[in-house]
């Protein structure tokens, strides 16, 4: 079987390349305005940092590890449905608790929480789609699963 960890990072590339995209584009242009709502003191300053890249790059691993896991509950999906449900799957079990966590425990404002949850319901399946149209089949094995020994 032929390892295809190139197509494992290039995956995991492309969607860091798509957050790093959005980001700057909705969070630093777009709607950069709802950081600006009381209370603003919840903010770390956002510069480049090596902990950002890092936490960016780790995420986006994890995205595409966790893709590969679960991509053989997809069968008989098109290429485009895979990302979308599997990234709507994420969204489900990981922003929206997330989110309610955000919303309960600390002071962040209910604008700035709707924008995080609606932004991420369209941009963590987009990411899904990204991975599942990079890697498309899901049964070569080396890095982050072990092949089925029976095909």
């Amino acid at each position: 079987m032929q390892c295809d960890c190139g197509k494992k990072l290039l995956a995991a590339g492309a969607v860091f390349v798509f957050k790093m995209f959005a980001g700057v584009t909705l969070c630093g242009g777009v709607f950069s305005w709802v950081y600006r709502l009381p209370p603003t003191n919840v903010w770390r300053p956002m510069e480049p940092s090596a902990r950002l890249f890092v936490g960016m790059c780790l995420a986006s691993l994890l995205f595409v590890a966790g893709y590969q896991l679960v991509s053989q509950a997809f069968a008989g999906m098109r290429i485009i449905q895979k990302g979308l449900v599997y990234g709507l799957c994420i969204w489900a079990a990981g922003i929206v608790p997330g989110m309610i966590a955000t919303y309960t425990f600390m002071t962040v404002n209910t604008t700035v929480i709707v924008y995080w949850t609606l932004s991420m319901l369209v941009l963590v399946p987009l990411q899904g789609v990204i991975v599942a149209s990079i890697l498309r089949e899901n049964n070569a094995g080396c890095c982050l699963h072990k092949p089925n020994a029976v095909q």
